[in-house]
């Protein structure tokens, strides 16, 4: 059930228990689709159907949540965007226990920004695709250069390596990325993606594994670093010791977008493109040896036995996804957006004592 209006035709359809598993795991789950420009919630009514709320934003990629799930970023076609919760999760709004608004946003310019993370300091860091570098925000910049990969030989907006994928380490610093090559020329990667995909060690500048297909999401979870082999539709992790990686799961689709809630992963999948980014990769021969058509949609696998126990599928105008988030103790969340006139009429009040020392409570003004 959708509680917009789609102008085009849009499902979204969880299996069988896919509902009850959202409701004893006690979350939503938050995704971004770049192709159609949408951030979507999904999270759950009172009579447990299926909560879908969606707004419109250019060219919507990376996702970060925070671990209350107070604060989102995002990013979009030239902006990074960070959402607030309106209110405590106690009140409602609309009959939804969680209201995200835009507070800030950084002006970057079109620097494909892919995943987004938030250090232990606080700061923010993100991959810049376009300039093959991990970067932080500025007030008076677009961007501001931390990290390159060694074999970068200098900043050029040519997308050298196509670097897209940022985790942490247990300790909250930047620890790893994926990159589809090592390419050091404009645009090189794309002669690299089918076996040509590394993963690095930030802070050590190495190659940490190799040979991967179009890699995606690094996420260290529960003592492993986790990644989405995307060329080839596999999940799994890389092994520290040999830097081999070891497939867990296999999902019908272009893998990307990947977070974790309690034993379970939850990942994005899309259908592969009518281009030559999309051609030649190992995933068209599972695809085609296992006699199934791409999906997209989002799945959730059981890490113990790697089995996929439930989707979400997309249908309709909806074909690619980028990044998913889970909003732990969120049960039907929602966003203000830009475009329509909730983003003029819907107004809070801090909660911080004003001048004369007494406490602001926070309201919302429609």
């Amino acid at each position: 059930m959708n509680d917009t209006a789609q102008e085009v035709k849009l499902a979204i359809e969880g299996t069988r228990k896919a509902t009850s598993w959202l409701a004893e795991a006690g979350i939503s789950l938050a995704f971004t689709t770049y192709q159609t420009g949408k951030l979507f919630f999904i999270g759950l009514q009172d009579d447990l159907k299926l909560s879908i709320f969606e707004r419109t934003f250019n060219r919507c990629m990376g996702l970060y949540a925070a671990a209350d799930a107070k604060t989102l970023y995002m990013s979009s076609l030239y902006q990074l965007i960070r959402f607030e919760q309106a209110f405590d999760g106690e009140q409602m709004y609309k009959e939804y226990d969680r209201l995200y608004i835009p507070q800030v946003s950084y002006y970057t310019g079109d620097i494909d920004i892919h995943d987004i993370v938030v250090d232990g300091t606080g700061r923010i860091v993100f991959v810049n695709t376009l300039f093959s570098c991990l970067a932080t925000v500025s007030e008076t910049h677009s961007f501001v250069p931390l990290w390159k990969p060694s074999f970068i030989s200098k900043l050029a907006a040519e997308d050298r390596c196509h670097l897209n994928g940022l985790c942490l380490s247990e300790n909250g610093e930047p620890a790893y990325v994926t990159s589809v090559s090592r390419s050091d020329v404009n645009e090189g990667w794309r002669e690299k993606r089918r076996d040509g995909g590394i993963v690095m060690d930030v802070r050590r500048n190495e190659i940490l594994a190799e040979g991967l297909s179009m890699p995606h999401s690094p996420r260290w979870y529960k003592g492993k670093l986790w990644l989405l082999d995307s060329g080839s539709g596999r999940f799994g992790f890389i092994d520290m010791k040999t830097g081999k990686f070891e497939a867990v799961a296999f999902c019908p689709g272009y893998l990307r977008g990947l977070a974790f809630s309690g034993d379970y992963a939850v990942l994005g999948m899309s259908q592969p493109r009518g281009n030559k980014t999309f051609e030649d990769l190992p995933l068209d021969e599972t695809l085609k040896r296992k006699d199934v058509e791409p999906r997209c949609g989002l799945a959730v696998v059981d890490l113990n036995g790697g089995d996929v126990v439930h989707e979400f599928r997309i249908s309709g105008i909806v074909a690619e996804l980028y990044d998913v988030v889970v909003l732990h103790n969120v049960k039907r969340p929602m966003a203000i957006g830009l475009v329509k006139d909730d983003i003029r009429n819907v107004i809070t009040i801090g909660g911080s004592p004003d001048m004369a020392g007494n406490e602001i409570r926070t309201a919302q003004i429609s």
